[in-house]
């Protein structure tokens, strides 16, 4: 095979440039990111405006499209399993644009949530099926290092979707930010069209029946190691839904940082995206296990500090950032290596598995997050309390599912 061309795939149609196909999936995976992130610097003017006061609850246009992002990825697995990725993605990007052309018109807050469900619902195709096309064109180590590449690209999106939204928000005002979002999206649902061809070959398309769909539920939900490490990624994401949902008010209403939220927002996302880097260079060498374990121990401790610190009055702002950017560069350690062995094991059944796991992860570590925003009390103990519990919590559940045994060597399985 040409190493800068993606495997031909199964409908004959014109093979992608490897570049071309890395940008593609991170492209499809970024929409989720943008759909959060471009808003926080205008979240608490979109609550105003559309008759919403409390300022917590503003948070829910947020928790909202996670809801439908999290449902809806139990569907789009088994179905395009079944009737291949493009019409399945094509539709769930015509959903998600379509929805967030309609927020630009809407008349209330709860109009709002109804319409940024939607938008969930139809971003979840995006994230299933983007990982399935990659999974249906390259295997092993070539997986892996076009994944790792993707994720590179991702991470951008939190890094410059607060930048866009602020700049939306000084020259226009917040309806415009989901008209940018529809007319990006609009623009990935034309190249997807045009350029993805038909990655899932026909001999490996599963039927659509309720007995396999429950049969991979039931092997999914039966298998210890990914159960637990599924969990514990949930809960982690919890702290991070709980920054992204607390991040506008923390830096505005505590330290007064309105004007460079966008940029400090971008070191934190910046750090992780870095580490991301990193965790491609040091997993080989050292194991995903080593590097998991490690980061998360290393996460309980920072953000205990943290807690302690916010308990006994205001933190510095110099301090904050530098102790969240330390935390997130551990979550980017922690998230891409859980995920992996959540999904070692299931990998006859990864479609589904993908969906489980991505469901369970994305709606629980959403109420997760949702539960520390609206805790804010106008201090960073609520967010600091969330993280360390969290990430103690997560702890139990490795420890679960590795039988008590943490730093195992990469090859060696659980005991018992």
């Amino acid at each position: 095979m040409d190493a800068q061309t993606a495997p031909a795939p199964a409908a004959g149609k014109t093979m992608l440039p490897r570049w071309e196909f890395i940008a593609l999936a991170a492209a499809l995976m970024s929409l989720n990111a943008l759909a959060v992130d471009i808003m926080l610097p205008g979240l608490q003017q979109i609550g105003a405006a559309l008759g919403e006061n409390d300022e917590n609850n503003r948070q829910l246009v947020i928790t909202a499209y996670l809801g439908g992002l999290a449902l809806a990825q139990l569907f789009f697995g088994p179905i395009s399993d079944r009737f291949g990725r493009r019409m399945p993605l094509l539709v769930g990007l015509g959903i998600y644009v379509l929805a967030g052309a309609a927020c630009v018109f809407v008349p209330s807050f709860e109009a709002m949530l109804v319409l940024r469900f939607v938008q969930g619902l139809g971003a979840a195709s995006t994230r299933v099926i983007a990982i399935s096309v990659v999974r249906d064109s390259f295997g092993g180590r070539a997986m892996a290092e076009v994944m790792s590449l993707v994720f590179m690209v991702f991470m951008v999106i939190p890094v410059l979707a607060p930048s866009i939204g602020q700049i939306i928000m000084l020259v226009w005002d917040w309806p415009e930010i989901f008209a940018a979002m529809s007319v990006i999206g609009f623009a990935v649902a034309v190249w997807t069209y045009a350029r993805l061809p038909e990655t899932l070959r026909e001999e490996h398309r599963r039927p659509f029946r309720l007995s396999t769909i429950i049969e991979g539920f039931r092997i999914v939900l039966t298998t210890r190691v990914s159960v637990g490490y599924s969990a514990a990624l949930a809960i982690i994401f919890g702290a991070l839904f709980g920054f992204i949902n607390s991040a506008q008010q923390i830096y505005v209403d505590i330290y007064d940082r309105g004007a460079s939220f966008p940029l400090y927002f971008a070191l934190v996302a910046g750090t992780m995206a870095l580490m991301s880097f990193v965790n491609s260079r040091l997993v080989g060498r050292f194991g995903m296990r080593r590097l998991a374990h490690s980061a998360l121990i290393g996460f309980m401790l920072t953000n205990g500090v943290a807690f302690v610190i916010s308990l006994l009055g205001p933190m510095p702002f110099w301090l904050f950032i530098s102790i969240y950017m330390f935390a997130m560069a551990q979550f980017a350690l922690i998230g891409s290596n859980f995920n992996a062995l959540a999904m070692e094991p299931l990998g006859h059944v990864a479609g589904t598995a993908s969906s489980i796991l991505g469901f369970a992860q994305t709606a629980f570590g959403a109420a997760l997050g949702a539960i520390v925003g609206q805790a804010f009390d106008g201090t960073i103990v609520p967010l600091a309390a969330g993280y360390f519990f969290f990430a103690l919590f997560a702890l139990i559940m490795v420890l679960i599912a590795e039988r008590g045994v943490l730093f195992r060597p990469q090859n060696e399985p659980p005991r018992g």
